[in-house]
């Protein structure tokens, strides 16, 4: 079994034409389980969540005709899961849970792009990289994998290590180690997975999300992982699972996580 979790639709439109596109890329590569998984911000309906003026100004879908166009899907017979990615917010956690509650979502991903007021994987905001603290970051960055595991509000972390993407990363590699042990230790406690996403190789940092140093200990914990490619083009679609897959196997995972109504069932991984 293959999946695809991890995709988004905002560089296009709405409409069954352009979700078909990203479900036929994912039928043509033999995945198993795909869905789409909108950046919650883009909705009216999670304002009382996340506000920001780069958010604020890219809000600007609701919630029905999302809704509306899964169920388009799947009067066609189209199998495509409904998801949502949303940014984790401390202290929202109970309009998090709101929101998440309020739709019939097959899975949610939970992520991490904003520490306090730096948006750390926004080229509007790489400078912001040479005026922190880099430790400061990656501890508040972990932090809030941390929290978000804990909150037990999502299915799939998305790019656990994200906060890597423009190549910054600690020389230190106990004070890295120790991010890592902690955020799976809260992971192993929860009932969130894990993605292996190929989406990094086609960033500045060049490489799978996550560190294998840290998929390592994913999996010494037994935390189930999905395999997804955050495709935001149709032609990302199942991008480079070769090696993704790789990876998975050396680690030594032979399962994989689907999902369906917030439901999960194991299956070989490949």
């Amino acid at each position: 079994m293959l999946t695809d979790y991890h995709n988004h639709l905002e560089n296009g439109t709405l409409t069954l034409d352009y979700l078909e596109q990203f479900t036929n890329a994912a039928n043509n590569k033999n995945i198993g389980s795909f869905g789409i998984s909108e950046h919650a911000y883009h909705f009216y309906q999670t304002a009382d969540i996340l506000q920001n003026k780069w958010v604020n100004e890219r809000r600007y879908y609701d919630m029905k005709d999302y809704v509306s166009l899964f169920h388009q899907a799947w009067n066609k017979e189209i199998d495509v899961k409904m998801s949502i990615e949303m940014d984790y917010t401390p202290g929202k956690h109970k309009e998090m849970e709101k929101f998440i509650q309020s739709y019939d979502f097959d899975y949610v991903i939970g992520s991490v792009h904003w520490v306090g007021d730096f948006g750390i994987d926004l080229a509007e905001y790489k400078n912001e990289w040479e005026r922190r603290d880099l430790y400061d970051v990656y501890r508040k960055y972990y932090d809030q994998i941390v929290t978000l595991a804990q909150s037990n509000l999502f299915d799939i972390v998305g790019h656990i290590d994200l906060v890597k993407i423009f190549k910054y990363v600690p020389q230190d590699e106990e004070f890295l180690l120790e991010q890592y042990e902690r955020a799976t230790d809260a992971l192993a406690q929860s009932k969130t997975c894990v993605e292996i996403s190929s989406a990094g190789l086609r960033k500045p940092v060049g490489e799978l999300y996550p560190d294998p140093r840290l998929l390592r200990k994913c999996f010494e914990k037994n935390i189930p992982i999905v395999l997804s490619s955050d495709a935001h083009f149709p032609e990302h679609v199942g991008a480079d699972f070769d090696q993704s897959l790789a990876l998975a196997k050396e680690i030594g995972y032979s399962s994989i996580m689907t999902f369906s109504k917030g439901e999960r069932k194991e299956y070989p991984l490949g």
